[in-house]
């Protein structure tokens, strides 16, 4: 079974907001493979759904970003899974906006939904870093993460959302390559297939 986390903040006043890609990046999944309404436990909202003919859950903490370990060590220790099959989506300050990287394992660089996990969860879980791009000045990270996107930004975040919801089955692979790959053709098709 697969645990699939969006980072982000609950309610309506965060809805928009650039820190809760990965709210929306998981939102995009639950959509296209019809998964389940959600139940609501663990401080979180859970979805059920299968990915590539595996089950799979995914998780909305309904905490606050900064809170969210607690929430995914619940959900991860009653279902038994390993942090190995554990895909946490969120924004990435130091990802170019529309970029987007997988990691498994290391540091936090600061952000505060991972330092909640690394908290609750060992390091050996995937991430699925969504860029937000950085304002340039230190002192406009807080307001540029917690800034609703603007409609300038659609032209990007809606291709990227899409491509994360069509390429989410390739995730069962593990390794990420197969979704990465996905996702680049699907948001660079090639020449010909243009044509």
């Amino acid at each position: 079974m697969l645990l699939l986390v969006g980072l982000g903040n609950p309610g309506t006043k965060h809805e928009d907001n650039r820190h809760n890609i990965g709210f929306m990046a998981v939102d995009e999944i639950i959509l296209r493979y019809n998964f389940s309404e959600p139940k609501i436990k663990y401080q979180g909202a859970i979805y059920e759904g299968r990915l590539g003919g595996e089950k799979t859950l995914i998780l909305k903490p309904l905490t606050f970003m900064n809170l969210s370990g607690k929430s995914v060590s619940q959900v991860a220790q009653f279902y038994k899974i390993p942090s190995e099959d554990i895909f946490i989506f969120y924004d990435e300050l130091d990802l170019e906006a529309g970029r987007i990287k997988f990691k498994t394992g290391g540091g936090n660089a600061g952000h505060n939904g991972l330092r909640s996990l690394d908290q609750y969860i060992n390091k050996n879980y995937h991430r699925i870093r969504l860029g937000i791009g950085h304002p340039g000045d230190k002192s406009r990270v807080s307001s540029h993460v917690l800034g609703d996107f603007t409609r300038a930004d659609e032209k990007w975040l809606e291709p990227l959302l899409d491509a994360v919801g069509r390429s989410a089955e390739k995730l069962t692979s593990g390794d990420g390559v197969n979704f990465l790959n996905e996702i680049g053709l699907i948001l660079k098709p090639n020449k010909k297939e243009k044509e």
